[in-house]
């Protein structure tokens, strides 16, 4: 409902308007009508209209007057001008006050409705309005925190897109004043640690609170702002007007987080520090010196803070990488022994951690490693089914290990179950060509002919090798065993069979049968005659 007062020195006039209308029914409110325009302005601050109907001519302040106070200090009042003059210098002064409407005397109801609807819906688009205004205010002051980290990384990563830089600072409300600026970056250590003790939401409020206790910290101390980043690090923006001043100020900040994170939060950080830079405009170069430093943390170990101009001078004399233990470690797994193997993997990270290279490339030289002895797997035939124990996804797990010793302990493990895995297949593979050589004895024990060479022949092994493998395997040379099975299998002719003694000794693979004798006698104590008749 809306407020509307009239005003009108004519008494006829003013009551037929005020007693004519169903004001409820148009939307409006009654609250006042007057005989001249003093009034009206007096009643203002009390009544609060939102339309007031005007006469032109009255004494004391006309309806014009009254128009001009209104426009001047109540804008928002819509005004209907009411009079018998039709005059265009009227019309005009109307307009220039911004008089929502102009109706003449003497007028009828129906006009009157018609106009006062006509402003009733002018007044409930122009609160339409200021509601949405309202609203997306309210949505501005909740989404502002959002808006500010939003720029902040679009600031530091260098995709800030048009405007004045210091008009979007002031309307975000960032203090930055300072001719120099330094970015740092600030990275938990132990995602994985933390991700796998915590649920999700409450890492994020680790992550949280590494921030909060960085912005408490620098908000103390110096200029400066702390926000995260799209990946869950925080990122510093120091700054201030002397190099070294900043410098130091920087050292003694970044430790005190790094302390604090450490007291507070029960993990640690690692921190890179970018270089200094002259303006805002290049602070992305900053943050990706940063970067750059954090990156180190592969080669120099959690919880450090690194400064990019201390990695810059170290790389100038880095030690070329050597290949050389790659594929020692390679002849060392297949008949090497464990200390040898951690031996070897000890000196690959070292020659790594002495080259400087980017972490990118170490990763890379690491996956090379990998694949050689997923290849020397292959030449070992040792296929997928075999290697289930021992890591699902290699290449890509690596990425996950945070510092070189990581890595380290990884590939330690990583070989001394491959080296494992292939001693298992080598033992298996080994038994395997025993039971054959037992197997082809068995089937072959009555040929007079059978030796070595024919077992070796038939797979394709060794003499020696099968030697060896077999005597391991059975306990006996192979031919003791051969004897142990001709001996077994007479054993069974004289047991069960009517045969002579010369046909048995044929069948079991004898061809003189006094030689038979022989051996029957030295393996039992006794003849085949003496054997059978004691059955």
């Amino acid at each position: 409902m809306y407020k509307i007062v009239i005003a009108d020195d004519e008494d006829n006039v003013r009551v037929g308007i005020r007693n004519s209308l169903n004001w409820k029914e148009l939307g409006f409110d009654l609250v006042g009508d007057f005989e001249n325009g003093r009034e009206v302005i007096q009643a203002l601050e009390q009544l609060q209209p939102d339309v007031v109907l005007t006469d032109i001519n009255m004494p004391f302040m006309d309806g014009l007057a009254v128009s001009r106070h209104l426009f001047e200090h109540h804008p928002r009042i819509k005004i209907i001008i009411l009079t018998g003059y039709d005059e265009f210098e009227y019309a005009q002064q109307a307009v220039k006050l911004k008089v929502h409407d102009y109706i003449l005397k003497p007028n009828t109801i129906g006009e009157l409705q018609q106009i006062l609807s006509k402003v009733k819906a002018d007044l409930d688009e122009e609160n339409r309005k200021v509601e949405d205004l309202s609203k997306l205010k309210q949505q501005l002051i909740e989404s502002m925190p959002l808006l500010r980290e939003r720029f902040l990384n679009q600031l530091v990563s260098g995709n800030l897109r048009g405007g004045k830089l210091e008009e979007k600072l002031a309307y975000l409300d960032f203090n930055l004043s300072g001719s120099l600026y330094l970015v740092a970056v600030i990275d938990v250590d132990d995602h994985g640690e933390l991700q796998r003790f915590y649920p999700e939401s409450e890492t994020e409020l680790l992550y949280f609170a590494v921030c909060n206790i960085s912005g408490e910290i620098i908000t103390k101390q110096v200029k400066g702002i702390v926000f995260q980043s799209n990946n869950e690090k925080t990122i510093a923006v120091l700054c201030g007007d002397h190099a070294e001043v900043l410098q130091v100020e920087a050292v003694s900040i970044l430790e005190n987080i790094s302390q604090s994170v450490k007291e507070y939060l029960k993990f640690t950080v690692s921190i890179g520090v970018g270089s200094i830079c002259n303006s805002l405009h290049h602070i992305h170069h900053s943050h990706k010196k940063a970067l750059a430093a954090l990156d180190y943390r592969f080669f120099l170990g959690k919880n450090q803070i690194i400064h990019i101009s201390d990695i810059e001078g170290r790389t100038e004399e880095h030690i070329p990488y050597d290949k050389f233990w790659e594929r020692k470690l390679i002849n060392c797994l297949k008949s090497g022994t464990k200390q040898e193997i951690e031996a070897i993997v000890e000196n690959i990270m070292k020659n790594i951690k002495d080259s400087y290279l980017t972490m990118d490339r170490c990763y890379i030289h690491i996956q090379q490693i990998i694949v050689s002895i997923i290849d020397a797997l292959d030449e070992l035939e040792i296929r997928d089914g075999h290697r289930g124990s021992i890591h699902e996804r290699p290449l890509t797990e690596i990425y996950a290990l945070k510092t070189l010793d990581e890595v380290e302990d990884w590939l330690k493990v990583y070989c001394t179950r491959i080296t494992d895995i292939i001693t298992e297949t080598r033992i298996n593979l080994c038994k395997m060509q025993a039971i054959k050589a037992e197997e082809f004895i068995k089937m072959h024990y009555s040929d007079a002919t059978i030796s070595m060479d024919m077992v070796c022949k038939y797979l394709v092994l060794s003499t020696s090798y099968l030697s060896l493998i077999f005597k391991k395997h059975t306990g006996e040379t192979f031919k003791s065993y051969l004897t142990r099975i001709r001996v077994e299998k007479a054993k069974e002719f004289l047991k069960c069979t009517d045969l002579k003694i010369y046909e048995i000794a044929d069948r079991v693979g004898y061809t003189d049968p006094h030689y038979f004798d022989l051996i029957f006698k030295k393996t039992t104590g006794m003849t085949p005659t003496v054997y059978r008749k004691m059955l």
